[in-house]
């Protein structure tokens, strides 16, 4: 994280002695990445956060695994796209139920990260996602977020950033929870380009230190002999702690969970249409995540206020449509809570007939967006998992010849 944070009582100074009210040493941890030279974080805990009583190997559902062997960490068979085509999906027609741990179901995957969608309406156990980062996106509904750190209330178009290795659960506080999964193989930050050699945001960045939530408290839960889910890259394992991991009576440092909402993403506009690089919100290894807000239209009075036809060489795009009204979408069979996945290798853009009723809507006085979608760029192909299977529109790939010569009606 950009900026350091204190939170409940820590000493005055690192690494020396701070006690208990009976005398005792508090635990001192350090949660660090990158081998001790980026960011870091030091918490206090009451007991030991090293003491386990023991660990079983646990299949992808949680369940206990009693035959020797690999157990699959990916959740699910995946396929390449191929043949290759553009394709789109309806995460409103996959099934609700679980928590928003083990009730991820996977869509795509590549080497560098995981895509899920969860409809969650239970709570998770403890987990500590131990591969990397995860960046869930809150669609709809609303969750309290519990972690070592302390707590967080989520809901409708929050970011939570969580650090790698934190112990975590998450509360529904709705009757459903439906969400974006983003697990990535390392850490997701801000983007380089909006930052200050020394890390705060700079005058041009389309967001700030002001629009993010972090932990203000401690969050202290009793507890003995407790269960821990936690995924590395061998698969996943259940741990139990002698005690709670969330004895943490305060922590300082630059790395914590924290929220942002995509409404307080400030767009960036031009004259004409600007590309995607405006509206990237995190980058993580390999990949790159953006947010599309409601914003003025390109004011030019020649301009053409729709996305132009693009091919980007290295990279798949992929779309979740969270809000508002797709002009460039239009007849294409996609809405709220559809994904779109345009490969490298296909040449994307409008649906037919977009363009002109775009244009025209500019003459017509039409002068902003209502859309609102998260973009997900990878920089290697993803591969399509199990609920990408159940929920796609298989005629998604036409849309753009229903015309004769993909030329739009007159």
């Amino acid at each position: 994280m950009p900026h350091y944070r204190v939170v409940g009582e820590v000493p005055r100074k690192r690494h020396i002695q701070f006690r208990r009210p009976d005398g005792g040493l508090y635990a001192e941890e350090l949660m660090g990445e990158e081998g001790f030279t980026s960011d870091s974080s030091l918490l206090y805990h009451r007991y030991l956060p090293t003491a386990i009583l023991k660990s079983e190997g646990v299949t992808p559902d949680g369940t206990i695994r009693t035959v020797a062997g690999a157990d699959s960490p990916e959740g699910g068979e995946l396929a390449p796209n191929r043949p290759l085509q553009p394709r789109a999906y309806r995460t409103q027609d996959l099934p609700v139920g679980g928590d928003l741990v083990l009730g991820r179901q996977l869509l795509f995957a590549n080497e560098d990260v995981r895509i899920s969608f969860a409809a969650a309406d239970s709570a998770s156990d403890l987990y500590r996602d131990s591969v990397g980062d995860e960046v869930v996106y809150v669609q709809s509904g609303a969750a309290r977020f519990e972690s070592t750190y302390g707590a967080l209330d989520v809901g409708e178009g929050d970011y939570l950033v969580i650090p790698t290795g934190t112990i975590h659960r998450w509360l529904p506080t709705a009757d459903v929870v439906r969400a974006l999964v983003i697990e990535a193989r390392g850490h997701v930050r801000p983007p380089r380009r909006y930052l200050s050699q020394y890390g705060q945001f700079l005058e041009h960045a389309p967001y700030s230190e002001r629009d993010l939530r972090a932990p203000g408290e401690p969050l202290i839960v009793d507890g003995t002999e407790i269960p821990v889910l936690v995924r590395n890259r061998g698969g996943l394992s259940r741990l139990t702690y002698a005690h709670h991991p969330f004895d943490v009576v305060g922590w300082d440092g630059f790395l914590y969970p924290y929220a942002f909402n995509i409404a307080d993403f400030e767009p960036i506009v031009k004259r004409t249409h600007a590309p995607p690089p405006v509206h990237q919100t995190f980058e993580g290894p390999n990949f790159v995540i953006c947010s599309f807000c409601p914003r003025p239209l390109d004011f030019d009075p020649a301009a053409v206020p729709i996305p132009y036809n693009h091919h980007n060489v290295d990279s798949d795009e992929m779309m979740f449509y969270v809000g508002g009204d797709y002009t460039a979408r239009k007849g294409s069979g996609i809405g709220v809570g559809s994904i779109s996945l345009h490969p490298s290798g296909f040449t994307h853009g409008p649906q037919p007939g977009a363009v002109e009723a775009a244009v025209a809507g500019l003459a017509r006085g039409v002068t902003a967006t209502s859309e609102t979608a998260v973009m997900i760029d990878t920089f290697r192909p993803l591969l399509l998992g199990p609920a990408a299977t159940r929920s796609e529109d298989p005629e998604y790939a036409w849309t753009w010849a229903r015309t004769r010569g993909g030329r739009p009606n007159e």
